[in-house]
Formats: structure tokens, C-alpha cells, sequence
């Protein structure tokens, strides 16, 4: 859980609720076909679990917030490049919402998808 102390309260953001802004930030990158699960385990788990986005972890340890993203980025754009811009883009659309530190963003690319020519 996410949280920021106000002079009133407190605010809690789950951490379902950082994976859907992550997730919406990784669908506008150029070369993300999209999200994919981490592994076939996880993505069981992400089917049963309402606590997880598809192919989006998040965890929260002293109120710094570490993501993992995993990825597909078509074919013939380049890798390291997307791999950049899904970083930075995650990072300052999830700060600039909870104004909360991200202390990392991890982007694993899962796979390639060749687009299909007619």
C-alpha cells in the first residue's frame, strides 16, 4: 500500500490501483504491443488475483515504489530504445500522480511480435 501522511489523514493507493496508471502509461510507448504475464505461474496467479495487473508488479517498501513491467515490443523498432522510453514514461506519469518517489522501474522485454503484412 501506498501512502502519503496529511496533517488530517492519511491516503492509501493499492497497489492495483498504481499498476492501472502504469499500465495505461505503457500502452501510449511507441514499439509496446503490450503486457504480457512474467511467467506462466504468474499469470495464473494474475487471472485469480484482483491485487495485480497483467504483466504489471508493483512493490512498495519504505514509501518508495519499485515496478517491474513485462513487455512485448514489435519487431524491427529498437529494443533498448523502447526499453528506455517505458521507463521514463512509467516513472514520471506514477510520480506526477501520487507524488511519490518510484525508486525503479524494470522493464523485461518477453518477446518480439512480428506485425503481419498483406
Amino acid at each position: 500500500m501506498s501512502e502519503s501522511r496529511q496533517a488530517r489523514g492519511r491516503i492509501e493507493v493499492s497497489p492495483t490501483a498504481i499498476a492501472s496508471i502504469v499500465n495505461e502509461a505503457v500502452q501510449t510507448c511507441y514499439g509496446v504491443v503490450g503486457t504480457v504475464p512474467k511467467n506462466l505461474a504468474t499469470g495464473l496467479a494474475d487471472m485469480l488475483s484482483t491485487d495485480r495487473k497483467r504483466g504489471v508488479e508493483i512493490h512498495v517498501r519504505n514509501h518508495k515504489i519499485q515496478i517491474d513491467v513485462y513487455v512485448v515490443v514489435e519487431y524491427g523498432t529498437r529494443i533498448a530504445a523502447v526499453a528506455h522510453s517505458v521507463k521514463h514514461v512509467v516513472r514520471y506519469r506514477v510520480e506526477k500522480a501520487l507524488e511519490m518517489p518510484v525508486e525503479a522501474v524494470n522493464v523485461h522485454v518477453q518477446a518480439l511480435r512480428v506485425s503481419d503484412i498483406d
